[in-house]
């Protein structure tokens, strides 16, 4: 296959992430569109891309990667303008394929499972990528440039995408808001996140070893209700807190009941 060039609608951090995976492996990065002229412009210069705010794509473009956020994915991959043969691919978990016009005849979706944060950099080597097209062709073409940046390819549908993205608000979103809460109280105690950091640690590279499931540990799992009563009162600074606390809780002692 001759090497591509690779487009880019939205400027945002999974763009950021895309776009310099894409061009540290050889391919050339033809276009960043994004009504965000900083942003755009910024990203497309350190590829040497052009940048322009009109969803209008140069004949020489072979895949457009749509990376925006979800609510504004219909509108703009509605406005886009390119060549019949372009590939058109977006990166959104949570959708598949309805969202392309019909005038599209080579779509697909390119769905990274990571967290992106401005500044961040993230290697894309054994990055889970899950893929789908619209025929044979466009998924040859995703699953091909997925494995030129070292990510572990995966075929799945938009139901099974759906499932993972709301794991990955668990695992990773919910969890980050749970590290927060914990940060705040210990800050009432007058120690810093450094203190905290050991025992995340130990908590994520347990779980990785020894599964969920068998490393739970904590006052709730051992249904220690005298414990639990006191940490509610503890926690009567913040009764959201408690409310998130104590919901938890007993989720904790119903699963483990069950099990």
């Amino acid at each position: 296959m001759r090497q591509l060039n690779i487009s880019f609608a939205g400027a945002g951090r999974v763009a950021d992430a895309l776009c310099r995976a894409f061009y540290e492996a050889g391919f050339r990065i033809a276009q960043v569109v994004s009504p965000s002229g900083q942003n755009g412009r910024d990203l497309a210069g350190k590829y040497g891309a052009v940048w322009s705010d009109k969803l209008i794509f140069s004949d020489n473009t072979d895949i457009i990667i749509v990376a925006v956020p979800d609510h504004l994915l219909s509108e703009v991959i509605a406005n886009i303008q390119c060549e019949t043969g372009t590939l058109i691919a977006h990166t959104a978990g949570s959708y598949g394929l309805e969202v392309f016009p019909p005038r599209f005849t080579g779509t697909g979706v390119l769905y990274p499972l990571q967290t992106f944060t401005k500044g961040r950099r993230i290697t894309f080597r054994d990055l889970p990528v899950f893929i789908e097209a619209s025929g044979s062709r466009p998924l040859d073409i995703l699953k091909s440039i997925c494995e030129k940046i070292e990510a572990k390819v995966y075929i799945a549908d938009v139901e099974r995408r759906r499932l993972l993205h709301l794991s990955a608000v668990f695992i990773c979103n919910f969890t980050n808001h749970m590290i927060h809460a914990g940060f705040e109280i210990a800050q009432k105690a007058g120690f810093s996140f450094d203190v905290l950091m050991p025992l995340l640690t130990e908590t994520i590279e347990k779980a990785s070893e020894l599964g969920p499931g068998r490393s739970q540990t904590g006052p709730a799992v051992r249904n220690d209700m005298n414990t639990i009563r006191k940490q509610m009162e503890l926690l009567s600074f913040s009764p959201e807190l408690q409310r998130v606390y104590g919901e938890v809780s007993e989720s904790i002692i119903n699963l483990n009941k069950n099990s």
